[in-house]
């Protein structure tokens, strides 16, 4: 069984039905032969085919995501629990699904099963979609019989994760947004509006005050060599994804750095800690052994910092240590989840006080981003209008002088 490529293809197809009607028409697969045995399916006769590829707009249209995959595993979650086949649900779903990728994932792991396979090879062999965390929660749900309640898991920890995950992407993008307006603004005024007055401080000849002979030097500038700032700018930022995604060193100065931002720092580091203690919780009450939650916990960081944190956390438990020493000697958690952790260990219900921790978190998370706004917005509007209005008094300044020379 070959695993699937991942990339949907347009195949632009003619042939002939059952009924000996001339058709054609176009199909997405990922390869040709599944093409033909989609339509072999339909009863279409080929008399020939060709591979192109779809348009962006198509390609994003059809193409499976994180979400679909979540959806698709409420699905299998719901029908499994009202005692649905395997095999019909996975029928219904391929039939009910929207985006095209998703009706040829769902087939392949139907096909794979026919063939012999389980659910999470599969699964695993069908999209890169399942990661491995996903598909080792679907093994061993296979190998306890209780798959429906897995699914279930899977759905709140992924639910949970991409509404945190939505939480921290609206936390950072509103301040971005504000301030690149910010920016556009200062700098239009400088180039469009600055220059106009220049004009007329020059025909009249009149001595300018200091600040404003600095914001006309700066709006100077900005029009000889605004050219060469913004080419400068691009290098910088493609030398800056270069580092990031090809030296760990460097990944991980900035990983720290992140976290120090003030306010988003805070919502980026909440968000790790529910993310791990989530990712954590769901394995351990799925009975996959706690090294291997703790493993599946460190790939799910999207943190560079705390993805070696954890490792060390799992160095340090695998050689015998307690979880909740093993977290406090890393020191990048907090006191109180070390001492939750701890009662849950002692007590035995480790994976109840984890679900507790990231409950903790999450709700913080969302407060912060709720208040984020109130916070945020008088600062914003305040910096705004002293940049503006440095730049109005800059320029309404020599006025007073001029009124004096006429």
């Amino acid at each position: 069984m070959a695993t699937s490529p991942n990339k949907l293809f347009s195949y632009q197809w003619r042939g002939v039905t059952s009924k000996g009607a001339k058709v054609k028409g176009q199909t997405l697969a990922f390869s040709e032969q599944e093409a033909r045995q989609s339509l072999q399916g339909q009863h279409i006769r080929l008399e020939k085919i060709k591979k192109r590829s779809p348009s962006s707009w198509v390609r994003r249209r059809n193409s499976a995501t994180a979400k679909d995959i979540t959806l698709f595993s409420r699905q299998m979650a719901t029908m499994l629990e009202a005692g649905v086949p395997l095999g019909e649900t996975l029928k219904l779903l391929k039939a009910s699904a929207k985006k095209a990728e998703m009706k040829l994932i769902i087939g392949q792991i139907y096909s794979h099963i026919e063939a012999g396979s389980s659910l999470a090879q599969s699964m695993k062999a069908s999209s890169p979609l399942f990661d491995q965390f996903y598909c080792d929660l679907v093994a061993t749900g296979e190998q306890t019989g209780r798959l429906e309640q897995i699914f279930a898991r899977i759905c709140v920890y992924r639910e949970k994760s991409e509404e945190t995950r939505a939480k921290v992407i609206k936390a950072m993008i509103y301040p971005t947004i504000v301030c690149m307006i910010a920016v556009l603004v200062t700098v239009g005024m400088l180039i469009f509006v600055i220059p106009t007055f220049k004009e007329i401080f020059t025909s009249f000849g009149a001595e300018l005050p200091w600040f404003t002979q600095k914001v006309l030097g700066i709006s100077d500038a900005i029009q000889a060599y605004g050219i060469y700032m913004l080419l400068v700018t691009i290098v910088l930022i493609a030398a800056f994804k270069v580092c990031i995604n090809k030296s760990y060193s460097f990944r991980l100065k900035m990983s720290k750095f992140t976290l120090h931002i003030p306010i988003v720092g805070d919502v980026l580091t909440k968000a790790t800690i529910s993310r791990f203690t989530r990712t954590l919780a769901t394995t351990f009450s799925a009975g996959i052994p706690l090294l291997n939650g703790l493993s599946a916990a460190g790939k799910t960081a999207n943190n560079t910092h705390y993805k070696k944190v954890i490792e060390e956390v799992h160095k340090q438990t695998a050689g015998g240590r307690p979880l909740h020493r093993s977290i406090k000697e890393t020191g990048a958690f907090p006191d109180m989840m070390t001492q939750m952790v701890m009662i849950g260990e002692e007590s035995g219900a480790l994976d109840d006080m984890l679900n507790k921790v990231a409950g903790i978190y999450e709700a913080d998370v969302d407060n912060t981003v709720d208040n984020l706004g109130k916070i945020l917005e008088p600062m914003i509007i305040v910096t705004l209008g002293v940049v503006i209005g440095s730049l109005v008094v800059a320029m309404y300044l020599p006025m007073f002088n001029l009124m004096g020379i006429i």
